[in-house]
């Protein structure tokens, strides 16, 4: 099993452009509340109910419902971003990508690429994207995601880069071949 260094490294030459600080997460969600201070309270109070309202009706199959939430909470601020990304992922679920999609450009747009927001904004495009067999335009994607700390952004990449499936192949190869520690092979 590769330490934590090892990972780090292997990361490094795979994805140099991918940010592998987990302080980044913090700082990117201490972004967000910043974004969010500039909302009324009462109406951020308001649209977070309602969308904690949508993702459980998501979550319990009704779509219809969840976005019934998700539009409400998009009527009382229509400036922020997260909204747009929730109500994105019930309409991927329910089968309207395009409308997903423009909704997924929308809370980019609207959380300026940063924050919590945009890293799920990213890693959602991306996922379409790349079901759609845009793999150009989903690693893209997924760099994004990545750079803003998405470890789920990152994982997709590995799999995407030839290199580094061959490299956990061999590697996979490799340990199944080793003995367990403590063992000496014998010929």
């Amino acid at each position: 099993m590769a330490t934590i260094n090892d990972q780090a490294v292997l990361q490094t030459i795979f994805h140099p452009n991918v940010h592998f600080d987990e302080d980044w997460q913090e700082e990117q969600e201490k972004q967000q509340l910043i974004q969010e201070g500039g909302f009324d309270p009462e109406l951020l109070r308001q649209t977070t109910h309602l969308e904690a309202q949508g993702i459980a009706a998501a979550e319990g199959g009704d779509l219809e419902l969840a976005l019934e939430k998700f539009n409400q909470a998009i009527q009382l601020l229509p400036e922020r971003a997260s909204a747009f990304n929730n109500r994105a992922q019930a309409l991927r679920l329910q089968g309207d990508v395009a409308k997903a999609l423009e909704d997924l450009e929308a809370a980019l747009k609207l959380s300026k690429g940063a924050g919590p927001v945009a890293r799920q904004g990213f890693v959602q495009r991306g996922l379409i994207q790349r079901l759609q067999g845009q793999e150009e335009a989903a690693r893209r994607s997924f760099e994004q995601g990545a750079a803003l700390g998405s470890v789920f952004a990152r994982q997709q990449l590995a799999l995407m880069n030839p290199y580094a499936a061959l490299c956990n192949q061999m590697l996979a190869e490799l340990m199944r071949k080793s003995p367990p520690k403590g063992e000496t092979e014998t010929c």
